[in-house]
């Protein structure tokens, strides 16, 4: 065989193979992300899926998990998709990003009952026990702005319920995520009060692993600019839930 066609051969084996790999997609359980009749759904789900679709990568399994364990995976290991995932200057090196899905804004809430619970600034709501996700964004956030009362949770759940038992006074959540939490207990929203907004939105991505293959990449954030371009990705994240 000539040595030219030879390695024409040798790299269209190389990228057939790692177009049969198997990639694994990562997120948590949100208002736009869970399960649903045995599998992962939600708005932000359909547009990571016809994004994969655009790009013809066709092999991928989706995973729902803790954050942390997410996050984690999506650090340490080849070939993952992580979403939704917010895009921050301490997080920019540590992924490759593919494009913005949505930008959502976090409330602080307390229960109506604790008026004593009163929030002017940011500056103000160190005084009270926060409750957020490990490793989440909000769990960084308030980190690096100094907060020490904060406990940490493995599930937006598990925090809703230590407000509803008073063991946090504050949660940091977007509003939709909190609507659907009272629903999900057969509570009364309105026994939930936003009190306090900081003056940020996060920008919420899909992102690879740094160790996943380029040809992967590009073809995923070409596919997600497309969907993007001709209003789908939009369109996909207003449909009802």
């Amino acid at each position: 065989m000539h040595p030219i066609a030879w390695i024409a051969l040798s790299l269209g084996l190389l990228c057939s193979a790692a177009q049969a790999s198997q990639l694994r997609v990562v997120t948590e359980e949100t208002a736009y992300s869970y399960l649903r009749d045995g599998r992962i759904a939600g708005t932000a789900t359909t547009v990571v899926e016809a994004t994969l679709q655009r790009a013809g990568l066709e092999h991928y399994q989706i995973g729902l998990y803790p954050w942390a364990r997410a996050y984690d995976m999506a650090l340490r290991d080849p070939g993952v998709l992580i979403y939704l995932i917010a895009r921050t200057s301490e997080r920019e090196a540590l992924f490759r990003w593919v494009g913005e899905i949505m930008r959502i804004e976090y409330h602080f809430y307390r229960l109506r009952e604790r008026e004593d619970i009163q929030i002017a600034d940011l500056e103000t709501a160190k005084a009270y026990r926060i409750g957020v996700l490990r490793e989440d964004v909000r769990h960084q956030y308030l980190q690096a702005n100094g907060f020490d009362k904060i406990v940490v949770a493995a599930h937006n759940n598990e925090n809703f319920r230590r407000l509803l038992n008073g063991q946090v006074d504050l949660v940091p959540m977007p509003e939709q995520d909190m609507i659907i939490l009272c629903q999900e207990a057969g509570i009364d929203p309105a026994r939930v009060v936003k009190v306090f907004t900081p003056d940020t939105a996060t920008r919420l991505y899909m992102a690879y692993s740094r160790q996943t293959d380029d040809d992967t990449v590009l073809r995923t954030q070409a596919a997600f600019e497309q969907l993007q371009a001709d209003g789908t990705v939009a369109k996909l994240m207003s449909e009802p839930r």
